[in-house]
Parts: C-alpha cells; structure tokens; sequence
C-alpha cells in the first residue's frame, strides 16, 4: 500500500505541475484537493502528499481552510536564476573550454540546430535549448553543478510558461537561442572572452523574446 500510494503521488504532483505549465492552473489561482480527489479518483492522502511535496518545491502556497495557491514567479526571481545561471556556466566554460574536443563541438551544434528547428512548438523549443546548455555544462565533467543547473532550468520552466504561453502560436519566431552558434564558434577559436560575451547575451535574452 505504501509503495502504491507513493506512486499516486507522483502522478498528482507530475500532472498538476504540467498542469501549471500548460496554463491550466494560473499563477495566483487556488488548488483544492477536493477538486483533485474528484479529477484523479484517488483517495484524499496521496494527494495531500502530492500538494505538501508541491509546496516543499515552493510551486504551490498553503493556504489554511482555503487552498493551495500556485505560486507566481516574478521577474526579479526570474533575473535572479539567470544571473546565477550565467555565474554556473561561465565559471565552468572557463575551466572547462580548452579541452572541448571536436566531438563535443560536433554535439554542441548538432544541439543547436535542433533549437533552430523547434520554434514551431514551445516545449521543444524549450527542451532542446535547456539540453544545449546542460550539454555545454556537462564538458565540464561536474555533476553537482549538472544538477543544479537541472533544477534552475525547472524552475525556469514554469517562468517561461507564465511570462510566453499567450505569445506562443505557429507564427511566433523567438530569437532566445540565436547565440549559440557565435558561443560555439568562439569555444573552437579558443575565445573564451567571446564565448562568455555570447553566453552572457544568450541568457539575457530569455527575457527579451
């Protein structure tokens, strides 16, 4: 029953969390679990455990004899993670970018060309940019600043979904991946003051499409 019930869980707290993400659940808006009893047939303590593990990972607010609020991502909490993002990846692109191989450039833009490739649909395109940057991460052969770099570009999920998901239609064109080549072009010249100039114009953009 225990394991049952931990599994239960994890559906709730995975499809409310997509959920928010799609824009079913609006920042602000109030999560009950009456209501998800209902959605999900379940009994009422896998979702309890399901929106207590929501609120650990501070995606929804209790709300005493009330709720569970989704909670909205501002756009200093947003800057926030970028400019930790920017001192994670270019401190380790430092280290690191003198002994990226051919190889790894040749999966770099492979990466590249698929951001180019999935502007038609938002969640590709997200993929596709967060696996070049965890790509990038990743030649530096860190595994704990892998992670953390994970966990920002979760959080920074849910921020692109609130901030673009009205935008997003099949003639949208976003530019936020248009650096990656000029930061690979300099990482194989050597350039790393280039490279982290790109970087840096990279991230910005995030809040610039």
């Amino acid at each position: 029953m225990k394991k049952e019930n931990k599994s239960l869980k994890s559906i709730v707290y995975q499809e409310t969390l997509d959920g928010i993400i799609r824009g079913e659940y609006k920042p602000g808006q109030i999560i009950n679990e009456q209501e998800l009893v209902k959605k999900f047939g379940y009994s009422k303590s896998p979702i309890r455990e399901a929106l207590i593990a929501l609120c650990n990972d501070e995606i929804l607010r209790n709300i005493p004899r009330y709720g569970y609020e989704v909670i909205r991502l501002s756009s200093e909490e947003a800057n926030e993670i970028m400019e930790f993002r920017f001192i994670l990846e270019s401190s380790l692109l430092k280290e690191c970018y003198q002994h990226i191989t051919e190889a790894d450039l040749l999966r770099l833009y492979e990466l590249d060309e698929l951001c180019n490739q999935s502007v038609d649909t938002m969640w590709l395109h997200w993929e596709y940019n967060t696996n070049f940057h965890l790509a990038l991460v990743s030649l530096s052969k860190n595994k704990y600043a892998y992670r953390q770099l994970e966990k920002s570009m979760d959080i920074l999920k849910r921020a692109y979904a609130q901030f673009y998901w009205d935008k997003w239609d099949s003639h949208y064109n976003p530019s936020d991946m248009r650096y990656h080549a000029s930061i690979l072009s300099c990482i194989k010249e050597q350039d790393i003051e280039g490279a982290l100039k790109y970087l840096q114009l990279d991230l910005q953009d995030f809040r610039s499409i």
